[in-house]
């Protein structure tokens, strides 16, 4: 068996562990935007459109996170990412090192990702789907 096939063999675990990895910090992003966690201030309530995106980002991240409803969670915080990167940083240059947009690009693309291929292992419903099949004795 060469690399590539050991490799391939672990793709769901990898792409379980990148989702998990991306929830938590768009969760986290969230938190400190609503909550004023993490060092930063909390944003004023019905504030456009960074309250709303803190929303998005707390919401979403933990679905994410969770494996659950992964890919509109994805496709829902992919827009908002790619929102954020040309309202607020695109306008202060082209490239994300220019304009501080590094953040957005990589979880606009990320989250993308997500969307066409799946929440890969360790979601919370493929544990429940696992502990039915045990449970009938791996029939259904």
């Amino acid at each position: 068996m060469g690399t590539t096939d050991r490799l391939d063999r672990h793709q769901p675990l990898a792409l379980g562990l990148f989702r998990i990895v991306i929830g938590l910090l768009f969760t986290s992003e969230g938190a400190a935007t609503l909550f004023g966690v993490l060092g930063r201030d909390a944003t004023p309530a019905g504030d456009w459109p960074f309250w709303y995106a803190g929303l998005i980002e707390l919401v979403c991240g933990a679905l994410i996170l969770l494996g659950v409803l992964t890919r509109a969670a994805a496709f829902l915080s992919s827009g908002a990412m790619a929102f954020a990167y040309f309202t607020e940083h695109q306008p202060d240059g082209l490239f994300p090192l220019q304009n501080s947009g590094l953040s957005p690009a990589l979880f606009c693309w990320g989250f993308l990702l997500l969307v066409f291929f799946g929440s890969g292992a360790m979601s919370l419903p493929g544990l429940f789907r696992r502990d039915a099949a045990a449970a009938s004795g791996g029939r259904g």
